[in-house]
């Protein structure tokens, strides 16, 4: 099933929430308006917004409340985006140049900065404490993400256990709180709002791990930048870690990571050695246990066409057959 095909039933909403996600970061100064729409318009998945609405239909569906979440989020992640690529050096996103390929490191953070503080101002119409406690408190979390990143660049030691804590950070915990807080902008019962973060935390989980396997086994236009990238930035995702547990795969590879690291070589020669074992399958199947917590979760929740839509989108985030 196609995107647009699930989304479908979503899509005026959808089509309000991608005009006013463009006003929102304008007015202000016009190089960042400029720098904040270079990233925006390169387009994107929309999944938190999506499941803002999704989650809102599970309450009073209210548009005009819903969309001052679903914006909010959109705006976090891709603040987070550019400061991502100002990190990792980046050049390419989703096929078009980075802010900071474009317009520098200096620029780029401020236009992080730029649209974080958008994100807040328009959160703060909502007149619900508690859906800014569970927005703040993440914003702290996924910088605690961030900084856990940078310190295990190139880190060939970290164990599972550690990557996934750091995901869970840095992505699944935007798309739960997505689900969660439409939910309750909605007025929807607790129990069902918490049923909804966790569909939400294990859908994230198992996008981001099939996001770090596409950058191995993608091509660059699947992916939007060259196969590799995490690698090359020393980024060590799950399937890495993975291929680093085979006693046939650790010396040659962990060579390559260092040559990688060091300047001498490409990751070519690192993708056919993970490539050669069992990392990805091992890796793909741990996405797909997560969806079926996802799946788990959803089974709670009272029976409507929401709850296939959302059940349609774990199978899609995995690709993983209806």
């Amino acid at each position: 099933m196609k995107r647009m095909q699930i989304f479908g039933m979503l899509s005026k909403d959808m089509d309000q929430i991608e005009k006013e996600l463009y006003r929102s970061v304008q007015g202000d100064d016009e190089l960042l308006a400029e720098t904040s729409l270079h990233l925006l318009k390169a387009g994107g998945k929309r999944l938190r917004p999506v499941f803002v609405l999704m989650g809102g239909k599970f309450g009073q569906y209210d548009l005009e409340k819903l969309k001052r979440v679903a914006i909010p989020l959109e705006l976090i992640h891709s603040a987070s985006l550019v400061h991502d690529d100002v990190i990792d050096d980046a050049e390419l996103r989703r096929g078009e140049l980075t802010v900071k390929a474009k317009w520098g490191d200096k620029i780029a953070m401020y236009t992080g900065d730029y649209i974080y503080a958008k994100a807040l101002v328009i959160a703060s119409e909502l007149q619900n404490p508690r859906i800014h406690q569970i927005l703040s408190k993440a914003m702290v979390e996924m910088s605690i993400g961030e900084m856990e990143q940078i310190r295990d660049f190139f880190n060939s030691g970290q164990s599972v256990r550690h990557y996934l804590r750091r995901i869970r950070r840095k992505t699944a915990l935007l798309i739960a709180i997505s689900c969660e807080l439409g939910a309750l902008a909605a007025d929807a019962e607790p129990g069902t709002a918490r049923l909804l973060y966790d569909y939400g935390y294990n859908v994230g989980m198992a996008f981001q791990i099939r996001d770090d396997l596409l950058d191995l086994s993608g091509t660059e236009k699947q992916i939007g930048k060259p196969p590799g990238s995490d690698m090359r930035q020393g980024n060590i995702t799950l399937p890495v870690i993975y291929s680093l547990e085979d006693s046939r795969l650790r010396t040659p590879l962990l060579d390559e990571l260092a040559l990688i690291r060091s300047g001498q070589a490409g990751v070519g020669r690192a993708i056919d050695l993970i490539l050669s074992g069992d990392g990805i399958t091992r890796a793909e199947e741990l996405a797909s246990r997560y969806i079926d917590k996802a799946l788990v979760a959803l089974e709670q929740l009272p029976v409507n066409k929401t709850r296939r839509n959302l059940r349609d989108i774990a199978y899609f985030v995995t690709g993983r057959a209806y």
